[in-house]
């Protein structure tokens, strides 16, 4: 990582990150971007920069498997990932998690296991997890074995557009499409395992840090009524809905997003 450039990227066990460094540092909490089970480190960058502009020092992690990042291994521990992270770019001080999708059913058990770490969390177009019934986990655990079937190229054409709002920008679907098609089996296998054993609902009033819930007013995927169920469980949570974006909510309107969560940011300092 070339110390003083905007951006940069180093390795922490294994696990590729990004660094959106600001020209002027605004915020002092950083903040760590997890991807969604579909996408890496690339699908967080456009929320990233638009936040270094405004003064935050974000970092994006491609989770084992994805991008740049090595394969899990048999014993993978998502949680202990995000907490090795934590620790290489913030030792001191407690850092913000902003989870899409799986990222923010990562960062929801990384605040339960180890809440003094965490100053606040942001989770976008997220859930409880697909543990929540038998059908849920059982289809999760079939995307895997789909993907492992037919391929990521075939995946992704097919489920890429229903991840957007209706009048998406064509540029982004491809941007969409091409991240699905870079899949590695062993990553998805990993975060969908991850997904299917998880249920957080029981304990979401155990979260004590700040919250913010954000989701696409077109979110067919995760859906509308689950981020509503997440803020309302976890107390004291803030909800805001996204206009014209879907499911990626971060990747279609990282402009919108960005102001919300800079925000969020300055109620915590």
């Amino acid at each position: 990582m070339t110390i003083g450039s905007m951006t940069g990227s180093t390795f922490v066990s294994g696990l590729h990150v990004v660094e959106h460094q600001p020209p002027e540092r605004v915020f002092e909490p950083v903040v760590l971007l997890l991807h969604g089970i579909g996408g890496s480190a690339r699908s967080c960058v456009p929320l990233a920069s638009e936040l270094a502009d405004r003064g935050v020092q974000a970092w994006c992690l491609d989770a084992a498997g994805y991008g740049e990042s090595a394969d899990p291994g048999a014993d993978h521990d998502a949680v202990a990932d995000v907490l090795r992270v934590a620790d290489a770019i913030s030792p001191e001080h407690p850092l913000v998690l902003l989870g899409t999708s799986w990222g923010g059913v990562v960062a929801l058990a990384t605040a339960l296991a180890r809440p003094e770490r965490i100053a606040g969390l942001v989770l976008a177009d997220s859930t409880r997890g697909s543990g929540t019934t038998p059908e849920k986990a059982e289809a999760m655990r079939a995307r895997s074995r789909d993907l492992a079937d037919r391929g990521s190229a075939v995946i992704a054409a097919e489920r890429a557009p229903r991840l957007l709002a209706p009048s998406a920008d064509p540029e982004i679907v491809e941007t969409v499409r091409a991240s699905m098609s870079a899949l590695r089996h062993s990553g998805f296998a990993a975060a969908a395992e991850f997904m299917a054993s998880t249920d957080h609902g029981p304990r979401l009033a155990e979260i004590i840090c700040p919250t913010m819930v954000l989701v696409g007013e077109h979110d067919v995927v995760t859906g509308v009524n689950e981020s509503h169920l997440l803020a309302e469980s976890i107390p004291g949570a803030q909800f805001h809905s996204i206009s014209d974006a879907g499911h990626v909510a971060i990747q279609e309107q990282p402009a919108a997003a960005a102001a919300l969560v800079t925000n969020f940011l300055e109620h915590l300092t």
